[in-house]
C-alpha cells in the first residue's frame, strides 16, 4: 500500500505552502513574525531533561544536619 504523503502546512494558519516558497515552513512573513512573537513570549518551551534522580538530590547521609550543605 503506498505511503499517503501530505503537503506541508504552515504551522501558523495550516495554509498548504511550497517548500520553494521564500517564507517556508510558513506561508508568510505574517504567520512567521507571529510563530517569533510566541517564541519571544514564552508561548513556546523547550522541554529540559529531567535529572537523574540519583544526582538531583543527596543521600540524608551526605549532609551536614541544619546546614543543608554536604560534608
Amino acid at each position: 500500500m503506498p505511503r499517503r504523503v501530505d503537503k506541508p502546512k504552515c504551522p501558523i494558519c495550516r495554509k498548504a505552502v511550497k517548500k520553494s516558497d521564500p517564507e517556508f515552513p510558513f506561508c508568510s512573513e505574517r504567520c512567521r513574525l507571529l510563530d517569533l512573537g510566541r517564541w519571544l513570549n514564552g508561548g513556546y518551551r523547550i522541554a529540559v531533561p529531567l535529572p537523574d534522580s540519583a544526582e538531583a538530590a543527596p543521600d540524608a547521609d551526605d549532609v551536614e544536619p541544619g546546614s543543608g550543605e554536604r560534608k
